[in-house]
């Protein structure tokens, strides 16, 4: 069974600030549907049928444990992001992180990894929202640099970069990734940073010390 925790406000603020983008949000299925799957639903109002903006209630359940979420890359108002995650999940998809993770630190670039039921995730952050498609380009361009695959084009594994798309146009969405720090509802477990003690209060000081990526650094690993 997973740790429950009783975080405070402050601590849901501190990953609102890290990792919240978009208001919009996803909730995972208490559990398995009957082909094993476990789907995340837009959370919407239930009369309005509007989408619920994310806060810091919902964060709170989240990081307790209460419920899980995901979360949208991309605000479509400005086509930003304030993370690009790299998602791995494959055959030896550890290695390739660790591979990504080197030659990031050789750009300058500090990258955090989490586990993953499957694999593992790599993140950086940006010290303030970037691009998508600038941070889509540099990521792109690192994995064919060291011959790591990308899952696109019918190929069947590889890595997958998150956001997904360079640009929304009004209405859209994108594909969400499952927020960190919470439990997976298919294995009820928590999947955490490794760097970090196992409680979100640590887990968030980890990430908010790691140096940020800022737009004029990114710009110059792009130029050309």
């Amino acid at each position: 069974m997973y740790l429950k925790f009783r975080v405070s406000r402050e601590t849901a603020n501190d990953f609102i600030r890290l990792f919240v983008n978009r208001r919009a949000y996803g909730v995972q299925a208490a559990k398995p549907l009957l082909n094993g799957s476990v789907p995340y639903y837009l959370a919407r109002d239930w009369l309005t049928k509007a989408p619920k903006l994310l806060d810091a209630e919902v964060v709170r359940m989240h990081l307790n444990g209460d419920l899980t979420i995901n979360l949208f890359a991309i605000n479509p108002e400005t086509q930003r992001s304030k993370w690009i995650a790299i998602d791995a999940d494959f055959d030896g998809a550890m290695q390739s992180l660790i591979e990504l993770q080197r030659e990031l630190n050789q750009d300058g670039v500090e990258a955090a990894v989490e586990q993953s039921r499957r694999g593992g995730h790599l993140w950086i952050f940006g010290a303030a929202p970037l691009l998508a498609s600038d941070l889509r380009i540099y990521i792109y361009n690192l994995a064919l640099r060291l011959g790591v695959p990308v899952k696109c084009g019918g190929l069947k594994d590889g890595i997958e970069v998150f956001p997904r798309q360079d640009r929304l146009a009004d209405g859209e969405y994108g594909n969400a990734l499952r927020a960190p720090l919470g439990v997976h509802r298919k294995t009820n477990l928590r999947y955490w940073f490794p760097a970090a003690a196992p409680r979100p209060e640590a887990q968030l000081d980890y990430l908010n010390g790691l140096p940020k990526l800022t737009e004029h650094r990114l710009k110059a690993l792009i130029q050309g």
